[in-house]
């Protein structure tokens, strides 16, 4: 059997891809464990300094496998147990200090949509559709969706999403900034190519510059609603002292300076 999640580091980027094509890419036990230990040990790995999730097959991720929760899962109880192993995910992607881009072609519904908004930047096809689908067959939202999307694109619209049978297109969840860019391509395959190549070009921008002060930007915007205003102030100016004092930083705010004294002779 493939492994449900292939995982490889090249050059300080981590690609984790969801990898049970024929299910669309929803999560069962198998790809629920490989979720929680791929993702942590991601984040934890000093030669990490960027991630790009994508998936294999026609789409990015449909939730949780329906068919699976029928015939293996007895009670409400092994859903939540499912869940919260990858909840240990979730965490460790957004709580991490690494930027995460997002390849998300095709189909993204119920809990897919909490793994995407698990990225800080999501790249999807023009033929995406991205929903959340739960109550068509009775359930409630899970894997981060009530807590991310209404950040994501205010609680009105999250409402919208979650309250009907309704899948947006590519260019509404960029309207919505549900997305940050839109990839089309000649077919669906030569799309889903495009979709992860300039997410690719995303993550070799940041690994390219300041990785590390790209890094601690998103843990700042992350973490915000941890802080009051004042704590966030306070955590701002000790997180810019502390990035000055990285050698990275030093040699940037040098080469800067040097620059403009040399354009003001």
């Amino acid at each position: 059997m493939s492994d449900p999640i292939l995982f490889s580091v090249d050059d300080g980027l981590a690609r984790l891809t969801l990898n049970r094509p024929t299910r669309l890419n929803a999560f069962n036990a198998d790809l629920a464990r490989a979720w929680r230990d791929v993702t942590t040990e991601a984040t934890s790995r000093d030669d990490v300094k960027a991630i790009l999730l994508d998936a294999s097959g026609p789409a990015f991720c449909a939730g949780g496998d329906v068919l699976d929760m029928a015939t293996t899962m007895g009670a409400g109880s092994d859903i939540a147990d499912l869940a919260e192993v990858i909840n240990v995910g979730i965490r460790a992607l957004t709580q991490s200090a690494i930027p995460v881009v997002a390849a998300a072609h095709g189909t993204t519904a119920g809990g897919g949509l909490g793994i995407l908004l698990c990225s800080d930047y999501a790249v999807v096809g023009g033929r995406s559709k991205i929903g959340s689908l739960y109550a068509n067959i009775g359930l409630t939202p899970d894997l981060s969706v009530s807590a991310q999307l209404a950040a994501a694109v205010g609680q009105r619209r999250a409402l919208q999403l979650v309250l009907q049978d309704r899948l947006l297109s590519a260019e509404e969840a960029q309207e919505w900034g549900l997305v940050a860019e839109v990839v089309s391509g000649a077919d669906a395959a030569d799309e889903a190519d495009r979709v992860r190549e300039r997410a690719e070009q995303v993550a070799r921008f940041w690994l390219a510059g300041a990785a590390g002060a790209y890094g601690q930007a998103k843990r700042l915007v992350r973490s915000r609603p941890e802080r009051t205003f004042a704590e966030q102030l306070d955590e701002e100016a000790r997180s810019i002292g502390a990035a000055f004092e990285t050698p990275d930083a030093k040699a940037r705010v040098a080469a800067f300076a040097a620059a403009s004294a040399k354009k003001a002779r």
